[in-house]
């Protein structure tokens, strides 16, 4: 990676003299006296994400060997380090349990082939009008030998595949709709069938990818210099930096330490309080439990006000040539369920569960992923530094829950033993409206939203949650699709 640093450094770019638009420093000038004829791309963004500053993100990589280690063996097995993987480096456990996964998902033997793994990443991130991931794996797709004429829409796919649309719909929408009847009819397709190893497959996929999406625009991801909607040829706006100040994201430092400091001074106390509700709902706790029938009252009290938790601001989002050729119906989604109010089913988790069924169901079918979903799940639902904020020697236990099973919540999923009163104590309103769209709909997510929550809270700490949305929201999808997959079984 250095080396191909150091090239592109020594390249500067004709397309109009940089000397006659900004200050520069020595050596730039110095490397601008060298003209190669080449146009060189600037990033358009600073740094990975559109929401964490650059400088906080790169210190976690030089200051934790494990996470140097993590990103040199990532680049060697994909001859890349995505942005994505570069945020998730604040946690390099749970980093190191997602790159193992994802890898045996798309490049470890499996039923199904390479361009029909990577194509149907492209239909799950699609859905929610992720160009990011879209792009990322339309490289990939082709790269495994992939019908480019596949890429022009799902309508030049094989029928197999598009079969899978309506799955695809379901899942990350309104999963709570999925039947052995949707099931059944990919199964007997005669000779476009599926066969339940490769339904496994296929189903593990479209979920990783839809909540994969959630992470990617919840934790605002941009693309790599490389990618569509990473760079520009153009000069950069007037200013006092030199370019390469501007290239490198350092352009607006000083500004955002400004308003991280006026934030903090106006929100001081908010950990606080957040803390003395977690002490006194252990106290009530303690004191009293509630009885099986007040604790149903309280899961559909719960259930019915999240869906009157509006995503953010409602804005329409029109999807883009490039990525809405990749599915049908861009139209269906889960807004048009809370305006319609359809009743959701309650999902009983002691009637079916990821532990009891649909762990062993998956690993029968496609050996080894059960074991590796699991693994990736505790870790996401486990990690802690007992810290929140500033304080340290935080036990987060009923924090973290809270936020699990709020998400189980909106899919109608119930767990019996969990009192859902203690949500509406953690979790406060502009959390809620972040989860549900960050869930539900993430292509509505912004930076105002990301700022809105939490906001004594470190970076660190808002990327955890990240990870804990987006695989809540994983097992969630994956427990009405593996139920529906039982049930045409049985």
């Amino acid at each position: 990676m250095k080396h191909a640093t150091a090239a592109t450094e020594t390249i500067e770019s004709n397309s109009f003299k940089v000397t006659d638009v900004f200050k520069i420093c020595t050596q730039c000038e110095r490397l601008s006296k060298k003209d190669f004829g080449v146009r060189i791309p600037r990033p358009l963004g600073n740094g990975p994400s559109r929401f964490i500053p650059e400088k906080e993100i790169l210190q976690v990589s030089k200051v934790d060997p494990r996470t140097q280690s993590i990103f040199e063996d990532a680049f060697a097995a994909l001859g890349r380090l995505d942005n994505i993987s570069l945020v998730m480096g604040f946690h390099p456990q749970y980093l190191e349990s997602f790159l193992r996964t994802q890898h045996y998902l798309l490049q470890m033997d499996g039923p199904l082939s390479l361009h029909y793994r990577h194509y149907i990443g492209i239909m799950a991130a699609a859905r929610h009008q992720c160009s990011y991931l879209v792009n990322l794996h339309v490289n990939d797709f082709l790269q495994v030998g992939g019908d480019s004429k596949w890429l022009n829409g799902l309508d030049g796919a094989p029928q197999k595949l598009q079969a899978l649309g309506e799955l695809n719909k379901i899942l990350a929408h309104r999963p709570w709709l999925l039947t052995k009847a949707h099931i059944e009819h990919l199964l007997k397709a005669e000779e476009h069938s599926w066969s339940l190893a490769e339904l496994i497959h296929a189903v593990v996929l479209l979920t990783h990818y839809h909540s994969l999406a959630s992470f990617t625009f919840g934790c605002g991801i941009t693309p790599e210099i490389h990618s569509d909607g990473g760079h520009t040829f153009r000069p950069p706006s007037l200013s006092q930096y030199c370019v390469c100040d501007i290239a490198n994201g350092n352009g607006h430092g000083h500004l955002e330490e400004r308003r991280g400091n006026h934030q903090v001074s106006e929100v001081s106390g908010e950990v606080e309080v957040l803390m003395e509700r977690m002490k006194q709902l252990q106290e009530c706790r303690d004191e009293e439990e509630a009885s099986q029938e007040e604790m149903a009252t309280r899961f559909e009290r719960e259930k019915t006000e999240s869906m009157l938790v509006a995503t953010a601001e409602d804005e329409e989002c029109v999807p883009s040539r490039d990525v809405s050729r990749h599915f049908e119906d861009p139209s269906y989604g889960y807004k048009d369920f809370s305006r319609r109010g359809e009743h959701v089913p309650t999902f009983r988790v002691q009637d079916y569960s990821w532990e009891d069924h649909g762990y062993s169901l998956v690993n029968r079918l496609y050996p080894d992923v059960g074991q590796l979903l699991d693994e990736k799940f505790q870790m996401a639902y486990n990690l802690t530094y007992n810290t929140m904020a500033m304080h340290k020697d935080v036990d987060t236990t009923m924090l973290r829950r809270a936020i699990w099973n709020y998400i189980h919540c909106m899919f109608g999923i119930r767990y019996d033993d969990y009192d859902y009163g203690e949500i509406n104590q953690l979790l406060d309103r502009s959390f809620k409206v972040y989860i549900k769209t960050m869930v539900c709909s993430p292509e509505k997510t912004t930076k105002r939203m990301y700022e809105s929550f939490w906001r004594q809270f470190q970076h660190s700490e808002k990327v955890h949650v990240n990870l804990l949305l987006m695989e809540a929201r994983m097992q969630a999808e994956l427990l009405y699709a593996l139920r529906a997959i039982t049930r045409y079984m049985t």
